[in-house]
Protein backbone atom coordinates (compact mmCIF):
# COMPACT_ATOMS: atom_id res chain seq x y z
CA UNK A 1 0.00 0.00 0.00
CA UNK A 2 1.38 3.49 -1.45
CA UNK A 3 2.35 6.22 1.42
CA UNK A 4 -0.61 8.53 1.77
CA UNK A 5 1.08 11.73 -0.05
CA UNK A 6 1.46 14.61 2.80
CA UNK A 7 -0.67 18.15 1.91
CA UNK A 8 1.22 20.95 0.71
CA UNK A 9 2.10 23.80 2.78
CA UNK A 10 -0.45 26.58 2.45
CA UNK A 11 0.48 30.20 3.33
CA UNK A 12 -1.75 33.04 5.06
CA UNK A 13 -3.98 32.83 2.20
CA UNK A 14 -4.62 29.09 1.90
CA UNK A 15 -3.15 28.43 -1.57
CA UNK A 16 0.05 26.32 -2.24
CA UNK A 17 3.18 26.69 -3.56
CA UNK A 18 1.74 25.53 -6.73
CA UNK A 19 -0.64 28.54 -7.07
CA UNK A 20 2.19 30.57 -7.81
CA UNK A 21 3.98 28.46 -10.29
CA UNK A 22 4.00 29.06 -14.36
CA UNK A 23 4.99 26.89 -17.24
CA UNK A 24 7.32 24.70 -18.14
CA UNK A 25 11.23 26.73 -19.00
CA UNK A 26 12.57 26.86 -22.19
CA UNK A 27 16.19 28.29 -20.68
CA UNK A 28 18.84 26.26 -21.06
CA UNK A 29 19.53 23.73 -18.42
CA UNK A 30 21.58 25.08 -15.64
CA UNK A 31 20.34 29.09 -16.71
CA UNK A 32 20.82 31.41 -13.67
CA UNK A 33 17.60 32.46 -14.62
CA UNK A 34 15.62 29.35 -13.66
CA UNK A 35 16.84 30.16 -10.18
CA UNK A 36 15.49 33.49 -9.89
CA UNK A 37 12.30 32.40 -10.95
CA UNK A 38 11.92 29.65 -8.41
CA UNK A 39 13.28 32.22 -5.66
CA UNK A 40 10.16 34.75 -7.11
CA UNK A 41 7.50 32.09 -6.59
CA UNK A 42 9.08 31.19 -3.10
CA UNK A 43 8.88 34.79 -2.16
CA UNK A 44 5.66 35.74 -3.22
CA UNK A 45 4.22 32.20 -1.44
CA UNK A 46 5.85 32.97 1.68
CA UNK A 47 4.60 36.69 1.62
CA UNK A 48 1.03 35.71 0.91
CA UNK A 49 0.80 37.63 -2.03
CA UNK A 50 -2.43 37.45 -4.14
CA UNK A 51 -1.07 36.20 -7.38
CA UNK A 52 -4.29 37.82 -9.33
CA UNK A 53 -3.01 41.39 -7.35
CA UNK A 54 0.53 41.29 -8.87
CA UNK A 55 1.33 42.89 -13.00
CA UNK A 56 4.43 41.32 -14.45
CA UNK A 57 6.56 43.31 -16.76
CA UNK A 58 9.43 42.61 -18.94
CA UNK A 59 11.26 43.84 -22.49
CA UNK A 60 13.34 41.63 -24.66
CA UNK A 61 16.05 38.65 -23.51
CA UNK A 62 16.62 35.38 -22.30
CA UNK A 63 15.47 36.99 -18.51
CA UNK A 64 12.21 38.68 -20.19
CA UNK A 65 10.94 35.17 -21.05
CA UNK A 66 11.22 34.51 -17.07
CA UNK A 67 7.59 35.87 -16.47
CA UNK A 68 6.29 33.23 -18.08
CA UNK A 69 7.36 30.61 -15.56
CA UNK A 70 6.25 32.33 -12.32
CA UNK A 71 2.67 33.17 -11.56
CA UNK A 72 0.38 32.46 -14.00
CA UNK A 73 -2.46 33.59 -12.45
CA UNK A 74 -1.25 37.31 -12.53
CA UNK A 75 -1.46 40.01 -14.98
CA UNK A 76 1.82 40.33 -17.76
CA UNK A 77 3.28 42.52 -20.41
CA UNK A 78 6.01 41.71 -22.54
CA UNK A 79 6.86 45.01 -23.30
CA UNK A 80 9.42 46.59 -26.21
CA UNK A 81 13.23 45.79 -25.84
CA UNK A 82 14.33 48.42 -22.99
CA UNK A 83 10.84 49.74 -22.59
CA UNK A 84 9.60 47.81 -19.86
CA UNK A 85 9.89 51.05 -17.36
CA UNK A 86 7.39 53.03 -18.96
CA UNK A 87 4.84 50.49 -19.68
CA UNK A 88 5.07 49.34 -15.63
CA UNK A 89 5.25 53.22 -14.03
CA UNK A 90 1.51 54.18 -16.50
CA UNK A 91 0.56 50.80 -15.33
CA UNK A 92 0.76 51.43 -11.48
CA UNK A 93 0.05 54.73 -11.76
CA UNK A 94 -3.42 54.02 -13.03
CA UNK A 95 -3.57 51.29 -10.62
CA UNK A 96 -1.94 51.68 -7.11
CA UNK A 97 -3.14 48.55 -5.89
CA UNK A 98 -1.25 46.23 -7.86
CA UNK A 99 2.22 44.49 -6.70
CA UNK A 100 4.61 45.60 -9.97
CA UNK A 101 7.51 42.95 -10.66
CA UNK A 102 9.48 44.16 -13.44
CA UNK A 103 12.30 41.13 -14.41
CA UNK A 104 14.65 42.14 -17.09
CA UNK A 105 18.36 41.48 -18.29
CA UNK A 106 21.43 43.37 -18.39
CA UNK A 107 21.69 43.99 -21.91
CA UNK A 108 17.56 44.75 -21.80
CA UNK A 109 18.06 47.34 -18.59
CA UNK A 110 21.95 48.78 -19.46
CA UNK A 111 22.11 49.37 -23.30
CA UNK A 112 19.14 50.00 -25.08
CA UNK A 113 16.94 50.57 -21.95
CA UNK A 114 19.19 52.93 -19.97
CA UNK A 115 17.67 56.16 -20.72
CA UNK A 116 14.34 54.12 -19.09
CA UNK A 117 16.02 52.80 -16.38
CA UNK A 118 17.15 55.72 -15.21
CA UNK A 119 13.91 57.25 -14.48
CA UNK A 120 12.07 54.99 -13.23
CA UNK A 121 14.89 54.71 -10.77
CA UNK A 122 14.58 58.84 -10.04
CA UNK A 123 10.99 58.52 -9.87
CA UNK A 124 10.97 56.19 -7.32
CA UNK A 125 7.89 54.48 -8.71
CA UNK A 126 6.90 51.46 -6.50
CA UNK A 127 7.96 47.88 -7.65
CA UNK A 128 10.45 45.49 -7.86
CA UNK A 129 13.02 46.00 -10.76
CA UNK A 130 15.00 42.56 -11.00
CA UNK A 131 17.99 41.96 -13.19
CA UNK A 132 19.15 39.31 -14.29
CA UNK A 133 22.81 39.89 -15.25
CA UNK A 134 24.69 37.74 -17.52
CA UNK A 135 27.33 40.33 -18.56
CA UNK A 136 26.34 38.90 -22.45
CA UNK A 137 23.90 39.24 -24.87
CA UNK A 138 22.20 35.70 -24.36
CA UNK A 139 20.30 35.92 -27.70
CA UNK A 140 22.54 36.61 -30.16
CA UNK A 141 25.52 34.47 -29.44
CA UNK A 142 27.20 36.04 -26.37
CA UNK A 143 28.69 39.40 -27.57
CA UNK A 144 29.34 41.35 -24.25
CA UNK A 145 26.76 43.51 -22.43
CA UNK A 146 27.33 47.16 -20.85
CA UNK A 147 27.77 45.33 -17.07
CA UNK A 148 30.44 43.27 -18.44
CA UNK A 149 33.72 43.81 -16.21
CA UNK A 150 36.84 45.32 -17.94
CA UNK A 151 39.14 42.45 -18.79
CA UNK A 152 36.31 39.38 -18.85
CA UNK A 153 36.87 37.27 -21.95
CA UNK A 154 34.32 35.77 -23.90
CA UNK A 155 33.98 32.36 -24.94
CA UNK A 156 36.08 32.48 -28.16
CA UNK A 157 39.02 34.23 -25.89
CA UNK A 158 37.85 37.89 -26.80
CA UNK A 159 38.49 40.01 -23.93
CA UNK A 160 36.51 43.03 -22.70
CA UNK A 161 38.10 46.55 -22.70
CA UNK A 162 35.21 49.14 -22.05
CA UNK A 163 34.18 50.06 -18.40
CA UNK A 164 31.30 48.26 -17.54
CA UNK A 165 27.79 49.81 -16.09
CA UNK A 166 27.11 49.02 -12.43
CA UNK A 167 23.38 49.51 -12.19
CA UNK A 168 23.34 49.30 -8.28
CA UNK A 169 25.74 52.49 -7.72
CA UNK A 170 23.81 54.23 -10.52
CA UNK A 171 20.06 53.19 -8.63
CA UNK A 172 21.46 54.29 -5.11
CA UNK A 173 22.31 57.81 -6.89
CA UNK A 174 19.30 58.61 -8.78
CA UNK A 175 17.11 57.82 -6.24
CA UNK A 176 16.13 54.17 -5.80
CA UNK A 177 15.26 53.51 -2.18
CA UNK A 178 15.88 49.81 -1.79
CA UNK A 179 19.03 48.23 -3.90
CA UNK A 180 20.96 45.23 -3.72
CA UNK A 181 23.03 42.53 -5.52
CA UNK A 182 23.06 38.96 -5.04
CA UNK A 183 24.19 35.44 -6.89
CA UNK A 184 21.26 33.53 -8.47
CA UNK A 185 23.15 30.56 -6.67
CA UNK A 186 22.96 32.09 -2.99
CA UNK A 187 19.28 30.82 -2.14
CA UNK A 188 18.88 31.74 1.27
CA UNK A 189 20.40 35.70 0.76
CA UNK A 190 18.12 36.02 -2.80
CA UNK A 191 14.85 35.19 -1.18
CA UNK A 192 15.36 37.22 1.86
CA UNK A 193 16.42 40.07 -0.28
CA UNK A 194 12.43 39.36 -2.52
CA UNK A 195 10.76 39.78 0.62
CA UNK A 196 12.30 42.48 1.93
CA UNK A 197 11.70 44.43 -1.68
CA UNK A 198 7.84 43.28 -1.74
CA UNK A 199 7.58 44.58 1.85
CA UNK A 200 9.30 48.15 0.21
CA UNK A 201 7.70 50.98 -0.95
CA UNK A 202 9.36 52.45 -3.47
CA UNK A 203 11.87 51.09 -5.97
CA UNK A 204 13.45 48.14 -5.12
CA UNK A 205 16.38 47.21 -7.40
CA UNK A 206 17.67 44.16 -7.44
CA UNK A 207 20.59 43.19 -9.07
CA UNK A 208 20.95 39.17 -9.22
CA UNK A 209 24.36 37.89 -11.14
CA UNK A 210 22.93 35.43 -13.10
CA UNK A 211 25.56 33.32 -14.98
CA UNK A 212 24.69 32.49 -18.80
CA UNK A 213 25.96 28.44 -19.11
CA UNK A 214 25.96 28.60 -22.88
CA UNK A 215 27.88 32.16 -23.50
CA UNK A 216 29.15 33.19 -19.61
CA UNK A 217 30.47 30.05 -18.00
CA UNK A 218 33.77 29.88 -18.74
CA UNK A 219 37.35 30.37 -17.31
CA UNK A 220 37.86 33.99 -17.80
CA UNK A 221 34.56 35.21 -16.94
CA UNK A 222 33.44 37.02 -14.37
CA UNK A 223 29.66 36.25 -14.05
CA UNK A 224 30.14 32.69 -14.23
CA UNK A 225 29.22 30.19 -11.65
CA UNK A 226 32.90 29.70 -10.27
CA UNK A 227 33.87 33.26 -10.54
CA UNK A 228 31.00 34.42 -8.23
CA UNK A 229 31.79 31.20 -5.48
CA UNK A 230 35.50 32.85 -5.36
CA UNK A 231 34.27 36.17 -5.39
CA UNK A 232 31.46 36.85 -3.21
CA UNK A 233 31.80 39.06 -0.51
CA UNK A 234 28.42 39.30 1.17
CA UNK A 235 28.39 42.59 3.60
CA UNK A 236 25.82 40.74 5.94
CA UNK A 237 23.74 37.57 6.49
CA UNK A 238 19.96 38.83 5.73
CA UNK A 239 16.87 37.69 8.15
CA UNK A 240 13.45 38.62 6.77
CA UNK A 241 10.55 39.15 9.51
CA UNK A 242 7.40 39.85 8.07
CA UNK A 243 4.74 41.59 9.87
CA UNK A 244 2.14 38.80 9.79
CA UNK A 245 4.73 36.36 11.69
CA UNK A 246 6.41 37.61 14.05
CA UNK A 247 8.53 34.71 14.10
CA UNK A 248 12.27 34.58 16.57
CA UNK A 249 15.17 34.94 14.97
CA UNK A 250 18.56 34.08 16.65
CA UNK A 251 21.16 36.72 16.22
CA UNK A 252 23.55 39.00 18.13
CA UNK A 253 21.59 42.12 19.07
CA UNK A 254 24.86 44.16 19.31
CA UNK A 255 26.17 43.16 15.62
CA UNK A 256 22.74 43.35 14.27
CA UNK A 257 21.05 46.60 12.31
CA UNK A 258 17.21 46.12 12.21
CA UNK A 259 15.27 48.04 9.06
CA UNK A 260 11.27 48.17 9.58
CA UNK A 261 9.86 48.18 6.42
CA UNK A 262 6.81 50.11 5.23
CA UNK A 263 4.19 47.20 6.05
CA UNK A 264 6.04 46.68 9.44
CA UNK A 265 7.67 43.52 8.40
CA UNK A 266 11.94 43.62 9.46
CA UNK A 267 14.52 42.77 7.52
CA UNK A 268 17.76 42.26 9.38
CA UNK A 269 21.03 42.89 8.52
CA UNK A 270 23.96 40.87 10.93
CA UNK A 271 26.89 42.53 9.76
CA UNK A 272 30.17 40.67 8.55
CA UNK A 273 31.58 44.18 7.70
CA UNK A 274 31.86 46.30 10.72
CA UNK A 275 31.43 50.23 9.74
CA UNK A 276 28.87 49.10 6.91
CA UNK A 277 25.37 51.29 7.13
CA UNK A 278 22.85 50.49 4.20
CA UNK A 279 21.05 53.83 4.95
CA UNK A 280 24.52 55.74 4.10
CA UNK A 281 24.07 56.44 0.58
CA UNK A 282 27.56 57.73 0.40
CA UNK A 283 29.31 54.45 1.74
CA UNK A 284 27.06 52.62 -0.07
CA UNK A 285 28.23 54.26 -3.12
CA UNK A 286 31.90 54.18 -2.00
CA UNK A 287 31.95 50.29 -0.84
CA UNK A 288 31.02 49.48 -4.49
CA UNK A 289 33.84 51.32 -5.81
CA UNK A 290 36.18 49.74 -3.61
CA UNK A 291 34.94 46.19 -3.97
CA UNK A 292 35.16 45.99 -8.02
CA UNK A 293 39.03 47.40 -7.18
CA UNK A 294 39.52 45.03 -5.31
CA UNK A 295 38.06 42.36 -8.00
CA UNK A 296 35.37 41.44 -5.28
CA UNK A 297 31.42 41.13 -6.13
CA UNK A 298 29.45 43.12 -3.45
CA UNK A 299 26.24 41.53 -2.28
CA UNK A 300 23.50 42.43 0.00
CA UNK A 301 21.35 44.49 0.68
CA UNK A 302 23.40 47.89 -0.35
CA UNK A 303 21.12 50.71 0.00
CA UNK A 304 17.30 51.16 2.09
CA UNK A 305 15.69 54.95 2.82
CA UNK A 306 12.06 53.96 4.07
CA UNK A 307 11.23 57.51 4.76
CA UNK A 308 11.47 58.78 1.19
CA UNK A 309 8.04 59.04 -0.76
CA UNK A 310 7.51 57.17 -3.50
CA UNK A 311 6.62 58.60 -7.41
CA UNK A 312 2.75 58.09 -6.23
CA UNK A 313 3.06 60.22 -2.68
CA UNK A 314 4.66 62.59 -4.91
CA UNK A 315 2.07 63.26 -7.21
CA UNK A 316 -0.34 62.99 -4.41
CA UNK A 317 -2.80 60.47 -6.40
CA UNK A 318 -6.08 59.48 -4.84
CA UNK A 319 -6.67 56.11 -2.95
CA UNK A 320 -8.93 54.82 -5.17
CA UNK A 321 -7.01 53.44 -8.44
CA UNK A 322 -7.21 55.86 -11.59
CA UNK A 323 -9.08 53.18 -13.74
CA UNK A 324 -11.55 52.51 -11.71
CA UNK A 325 -12.48 56.68 -10.95
CA UNK A 326 -16.30 57.38 -11.99
CA UNK A 327 -16.67 59.30 -14.92
CA UNK A 328 -18.14 61.88 -12.85
CA UNK A 329 -14.66 62.70 -10.84
CA UNK A 330 -12.50 62.49 -13.86
CA UNK A 331 -14.53 64.49 -16.27
CA UNK A 332 -14.00 68.28 -16.07
CA UNK A 333 -17.71 70.40 -15.80
CA UNK A 334 -19.16 72.77 -18.72
CA UNK A 335 -18.53 75.62 -16.07
CA UNK A 336 -14.66 74.24 -15.60
CA UNK A 337 -13.88 73.72 -19.19
CA UNK A 338 -15.85 77.69 -19.72
CA UNK A 339 -13.21 78.71 -17.17
CA UNK A 340 -10.38 77.34 -18.67
CA UNK A 341 -11.26 78.56 -22.22
CA UNK A 342 -11.28 81.96 -20.94
CA UNK A 343 -8.16 82.07 -19.22
CA UNK A 344 -6.73 81.79 -22.62
CA UNK A 345 -8.71 84.41 -24.42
Amino acid sequence: MAAPTPNPRTNRLGLVLADYKGGKSTLCAGCGHNAVSERIVEAMHEMGVPPERVAKFSGIGCSSKSPAYFLSRSHAFNALHGRMPSVATGALLANRTLVGLGVSGDGDTASIGIGQFVHLMRRNVPMIYVIEDNGVYGLTKGQFSATADVGSTSKSGIANELPPIDTCALAIELGATFVGRSFSGDKRQLLSMLEGAIAHHGTALLDVVSPCVTFNDHEGSTKSYAYMKDHDEPIHEISFVPAFEDIAVEYDPGATLEVTLHDGSRLLLRKLEEGYDPRDKVVAVRRLMESRARGEVLTGVLYVDTAAPSFLDALRLADCPLALLPEREVRPTRAVLDEVMAEMR
